[in-house]
């Protein structure tokens, strides 16, 4: 039958649509310029700090998206230094994980990469470079990623905290002891002397200000080169919700939520202090307690009298589920340091004895008798090869007299028990805090192939050799 005037243009506008819309270019990515630039670090009555930063300022710029979601963002290199991003904690394909010599060359100076990768996990994730890392992250260069669940748990306010310390002189300049300080590689790495919270010193002066009866979300990333946080809110029954960006059973967090370079926590508050009030955020890790933040009641009306009744539980990630019993298993040994038992270790394909690794090498650290330097992965084999699909339980063993944040690059794992007792909740995590002589087992699927990092996140000690990698094929 002919087709009239209304009836052809509708019928070649459908043929048409499809065509068009393959032809459509990809949204313009999200520029990081990493460059060189100054921010107050610390009060008005000392200068500004010379930090490293993406954008312009310390923590870089909040990146936000949606579960499932594209992101694309690109690097965009003006540091004297070749640098990468890395994207911690997401579940990417391993091209666009961002560990040079492994996953992609450096980005030179002046170079630019583009990172392009979906968004699996909702959760509390953060970016920083695998260059040179113990220079760079310590210099300012991290920001945070958060992925946003379909349906948000009901809150008033969702707010994020990123962690770190500065290593600071007399005139707030940052002290480049980043390679030679043999003490921090040997023992707890390179702790600061001023804590930030988002690129600010809060014990002076520093106010996080409350509404009574406001109920918040708040998301904890400890961006810190080295430093332990044990973060303990005085007057208030923070619920956690949350640990390395995945869903756990809301529970109490004690005396405190304690995380290592590299970990998160996302936290629930019911804020229910009176007007006028102030209450102190310590962290209590260290012997000497350090006040680093206080939460500071506005002097209005309440919002609600009670806490809100809203559920906190965060709907699962889509991650595969590990079958200890057929799992394969596979015992890691964390070696060296200061007050440790490691005589000599291999490196670069020699066994050397442990002062001269530490005096011609910069070497301390070994992961099952094996040291490697920095990002010389074409100079190392695989620490372990997995088949795709399948299950495994490693056994971490700390045999040093330091704390060791181990993270895995590309994948979840379950925490099931620590010296022999099961963990509570067995957690999901990309980052585990071992404590000295600490035993772990953690457990995972192999489902992401590629080759990826496996390291300590303390820098110093990921530069000092605990470092190797793992390939799932």
């Amino acid at each position: 039958m002919p087709l009239n005037r209304r009836q052809f243009i509708a019928v070649s506008g459908s043929l048409l649509l499809p065509a068009c819309a393959a032809t459509q270019p990809a949204p313009l990515p999200q520029v990081l310029r990493a460059g060189v630039s100054r921010q107050q670090l610390v009060p008005e009555q000392y200068p500004q700090t010379e930090v490293w930063s993406y954008d312009g300022r310390v923590p870089g710029p909040l990146l936000r998206a949606k579960q499932g979601e594209r992101l694309r963002v690109l690097l965009a290199n003006a540091l004297p230094q070749a640098s990468t991003v890395h994207w911690h904690g997401i579940r990417l394909p391993n091209a666009m994980d961002g560990v040079p010599h492994l996953t992609q060359k450096p980005v030179l100076p002046g170079g630019e990469f583009l990172y392009e990768f979906t968004l699996p996990d909702a959760g509390t994730y953060w970016y920083h470079p695998h260059e040179r890392s113990q220079e760079q992250v310590a210099r300012g260069l991290y920001g945070a990623l958060i992925v946003d669940e379909p349906q948000p748990p009901e809150v008033d306010r969702d707010e994020t905290w990123v962690l770190s310390d500065w290593r600071l002189d007399k005139t707030a300049t940052d002290v480049a002891d980043f390679d030679s300080n043999r003490f921090d590689l040997s023992h707890g790495g390179r702790i600061g002397n001023t804590v930030t919270i988002n690129g600010r010193f809060t014990p002076i002066g520093g106010e996080f200000a409350l509404r009574s009866g406001e109920r918040i979300r708040l998301r904890l990333i400890n961006a810190a080169a080295a430093r332990i946080f044990r973060l303990k809110f005085d007057g208030h029954a923070a619920q956690v919700i949350a640990l390395d960006g995945h869903p756990v059973a809301p529970h109490a967090m004690g005396e405190g939520v304690t995380l290592g370079p590299g970990m998160r926590a996302d936290l629930i508050i019911d804020c229910m202090g009176r007007p006028g009030e102030r209450f102190v955020v310590a962290d209590t890790f260290y012997p000497r307690e350090l006040r680093v933040m206080e939460l500071v009641y506005r002097d209005e009306a309440p919002l609600r009298l009670k806490p809100l009744a809203a559920p906190m539980v965060l709907p699962p990630n889509p991650l595969a589920e590990p079958d200890a019993a057929r799992a394969q298993r596979h015992d890691i040994r964390f070696e060296g340091g200061a007050m440790g038992a490691l005589r000599e270790a291999e490196f670069d394909g020699r066994r050397l004895g442990i002062q001269e690794l530490v005096r011609e090498h910069g070497i301390a650290w070994t992961i099952n008798g094996v040291a490697q330097r920095e990002h010389h992965h074409h100079h190392h084999h695989p620490l372990l090869v997995f088949k795709r699909g399948s299950h495994h339980v490693l056994a971490l063993h700390n045999d040093t007299a330091w704390y060791h944040p181990i993270h895995i690059h590309g994948i979840a794992f379950r925490i099931l028990s620590r010296n022999g007792n099961p963990v509570p909740l067995r957690p999901w995590a990309d980052t585990a805090l071992l404590a000295p002589r600490d035993r772990m087992e953690i457990a995972f699927v192999a489902d992401n192939p590629g080759d990826w990092m496996f390291h300590c996140h303390v820098l110093a000690h990921q530069h000092g050799g605990m470092m190797a990698s793992i390939r799932i094929e």
